[in-house]
C-alpha cells in the first residue's frame, strides 16, 4: 500500500512522537522512510539595521549541520533496526518545502505530529501541519501531541 513514507521533523520532541507510527508502518509494509527537516534563510537586522549576510550565511549553515547531523542519527536508528530510510535537509520556506518535498521524491504517505516548535499555542493543529493539511495532494496522517515537559 505504502511503498514511501515522508517524515518531516523540526527537532522537538512533540515532533518525534510521530517516529513508533513511523516505524510501525515501514515495517508493516516495507516502505521506504525519508526524513525531512526544513531549514528557512532568516535574515535579520543588525542594530544598525544593515544585513550581515555573512553572519546570516554562517548561521545557516551551522543550523544545516546541526540537522543534518539529527536527521542522520535517527536515519541510523531506523536502519538499525532493518527499516529502509534515508534524510534529507532542504531549505526555503516550511509548508511549501514539505509539500515540494512529497511531489518531487514521489512520496505515498506523509505522517506529521499535530505540535511541534510552535506549541499548543498556535493553533489547533500546529501552523506547520494546517498549512500541509490545506494544500495536500495525498494522504496525510496527522497524530496529536500533548504539550512535553
Amino acid at each position: 500500500m505504502y511503498k514511501k513514507i515522508l517524515v518531516p521533523l523540526d527537532g522537538s520532541k512533540r515532533a518525534e512522537a510521530i517516529l513508533p507510527h513511523a516505524a510501525e508502518m515501514a515495517t508493516r509494509y516495507g516502505a521506504e522512510i525519508i526524513f525531512l527537516r526544513v531549514e528557512e534563510l532568516f535574515v535579520m537586522l543588525e542594530w544598525d539595521e544593515v544585513v550581515d549576510l555573512d553572519n546570516c550565511r554562517e548561521r545557516f549553515n551551522e543550523r544545516k549541520t546541526a540537522s543534518e547531523a539529527y536527521l542522520s542519527q535517527i536515519e541510523t536508528e531506523f536502519q538499525d533496526n532493518g527499516i529502509r530510510a534515508d534524510a534529507r535537509v532542504v531549505h526555503g520556506p516550511v509548508v511549501k518545502s514539505i509539500l515540494n518535498a512529497a511531489e518531487e521524491m514521489g512520496v505515498d504517505i506523509v505522517l506529521m505530529a499535530s505540535h511541534g516548535l510552535g506549541g499548543l499555542f498556535r493553533t489547533f493543529y500546529g501552523s506547520v501541519t494546517a498549512g500541509v493539511l490545506q494544500k495536500i495532494d495525498r494522504p496525510l496522517l496527522i497524530i496529536r501531541t500533548r504539550r512535553m515537559e
